[in-house]
């Protein structure tokens, strides 16, 4: 991942290696904003730091590909927190971007302990937020959150994603407008899962891929997805990627740093 990571930094740029004029604004006033003080990041900075403190440990069912930090199915919440919940500054990115494409449907492939799910959820409270885990006592963990930040758009569907997916979107009667894949880090799931929701895509949707350079089989998903016919353009920031279907654009791939 090492080698990835200098690779990338080689060939990432910023707003001056942009030519569509769509990017250009997303990219200075979204993804690179340096400015970004909203004071409704501070509950969720206040339950984040909660939890790096506590030694609450529950039972993890992993249906994915694992942890590669802790190979115990009994862990504390602290470090669920630490290791799998995703930086705050991620949040923060899908947050603006949520408030900035105001999506009406969006689903999350993996909850965990919710804190992402949470900065979503409060970029547009009138959007149907749709999240799937696989883990109950960690989905149990998330609706507690939920509850407390008065999250009321927030659906949990508990149960194997491989099945509760394809069931869930069949009774959508709306586009998905946004989509955070952070599930099974593995190929063939990661691709199943992005052909499953592609049905159900509008012009503007948007699809959000974790941890794409987290091992070869996501690297590969990655580069499946960017190939597809359906994808316009495509943002590689490393850590995530992002996905438009936009048919008005040129079919580009960027790499930008973040």
């Amino acid at each position: 991942m090492i080698a990835a990571y200098i690779k990338y930094l080689l060939r990432s740029g910023n707003e001056h290696s942009i030519h569509s004029p769509f990017l250009f604004e997303l990219y200075n006033n979204v993804i690179a904003a340096r400015k970004d003080h909203n004071p409704e990041y501070e509950a969720i900075r206040s339950l984040r730091k909660e939890l790096l403190r506590s030694d609450e440990q529950i039972e993890i069912l992993d249906l994915g590909a694992g942890s590669r930090v802790n190979k115990s199915n009994l862990r504390k919440i602290k470090t669920i927190a630490k290791n799998a919940e995703k930086p705050a500054k991620f949040g923060m990115l899908f947050h603006r971007l949520i408030r900035r494409f105001q999506p009406a449907t969006i689903i999350e492939l993996g909850t965990s302990l919710g804190l992402t799910t949470l900065y979503m959820s409060k970029a547009n409270p009138d959007a149907q937020l749709i999240t799937f885990e696989g883990c109950p006592q960690t989905a149990a963990k998330a609706q507690q959150h939920f509850q407390r930040e008065h999250a009321d758009n927030i659906e949990i569907v508990l149960g194997n994603i491989d099945e509760t997916l394809p069931k869930r979107l069949e009774t959508l009667d709306r586009p998905v407008d946004f989509a955070y894949f952070d599930a099974n880090h593995r190929y063939e799931p990661t691709v199943r899962y992005f052909e499953q929701c592609l049905p159900h895509i509008q012009n503007g949707s948007l699809f959000v891929f974790d941890d794409i350079y987290w091992s070869e089989e996501m690297t590969r998903a990655w580069e499946y997805i960017k190939a597809h016919p359906q994808v316009t353009v495509t943002v590689d920031l490393f850590w995530i990627g992002l996905v438009f279907f936009r048919s008005e654009q040129v079919k580009e791939n960027f790499t930008l740093r973040f």
